[in-house]
């Protein structure tokens, strides 16, 4: 009987904030076939009418699973996933892992019972994310936090030109509170991009929290629907591609590196 082969895995996200989801996804799956793409077309997807953006989504993704035909596809992207993601699993056959807000685990974790979900303003206005909160906040006050900002923040980061520190803890300052001398101790990146800034959130908070990364349990997802398929001994490829059809910067190109692209 012949080996069955490695997987094809396309990562999606609106530029390259899904890199960080990526990242994991690979060490659980080094094997498999990667295509990471891009919508650098579309971004940014927080301020865009929402029946817009799903149609956006839908014909970039249908295209690419045209020319791809991966076994998963994983939408790195919070705000893609809390709008769309019911509708790609609607249109077509090919599984899917979303991204969405980390509120489950955030609550049991936190000793103080305050928390903040850092977000673009599409992902935390929408009643996905509300819908998670009442069914796993119970006794735990969350703080929905919109950024219009941190996303393009994070890729000018990536791209080698990075904001202020002023500019990075105004768009932070909201997510921490101070309520009956319980502080927020636990905070949500709600959206891919982010972690990318971990570091300088971490040196602008006015006190230290837990940074909640969404990836690894993206990847432990992804490693279990493929459990059927046993890693392969061989490593796997990496494309990467843009929707705009350009070619990345040079400083893009040496971040890239550091991911392997």
């Amino acid at each position: 009987m012949p080996e069955t082969p490695p997987p094809t895995i396309l990562v999606f996200d609106s530029g390259v904030g899904g890199l960080t989801v990526f990242r994991e996804v690979k060490t659980a799956r080094p094997d498999a076939a990667f295509v990471y793409l891009a919508d650098d077309a579309g971004f940014p997807y927080g301020n865009q009418p929402e029946d817009k953006l799903i149609a956006r989504i839908a014909d970039v993704i249908g295209a690419a699973i045209a020319r791809h035909a991966p076994d998963l596809i994983v939408v790195a992207c919070n705000t893609a996933s809390v709008i769309a993601l019911a509708d790609l699993r609607a249109r077509f056959t090919v599984p899917f892992v979303g991204t969405v807000p980390a509120i489950k685990p955030a609550c049991a974790q936190s000793r103080t019972k305050r928390i903040a979900v850092l977000g673009t303003q599409a992902t935390v206005s929408r009643e996905y994310t509300r819908a998670l909160i009442r069914e796993f906040a119970s006794g735990c006050h969350v703080a929905l936090v919109g950024s219009p900002r941190l996303a393009t923040y994070a890729e000018a980061e990536l791209a080698g030109t990075p904001a202020t520190d002023v500019e990075i803890a105004g768009e932070i300052l909201p997510c921490f509170l101070d309520e009956e001398g319980q502080h927020t101790d636990t905070i949500v990146l709600a959206c891919t991009h982010y972690p990318l800034l971990a570091e300088r959130f971490r040196r602008v908070a006015p006190w230290p929290v837990e940074w909640l990364d969404p990836a690894p349990a993206i990847a432990r997802r992804v490693a279990d629907l493929l459990r059927e398929r046993p890693v392969a001994a061989v490593a796997g490829t990496q494309t990467i591609e843009f929707t705009s059809g350009r070619m990345p910067p040079p400083t893009l190109k040496k971040a890239l590196a550091a991911f392997g692209f």
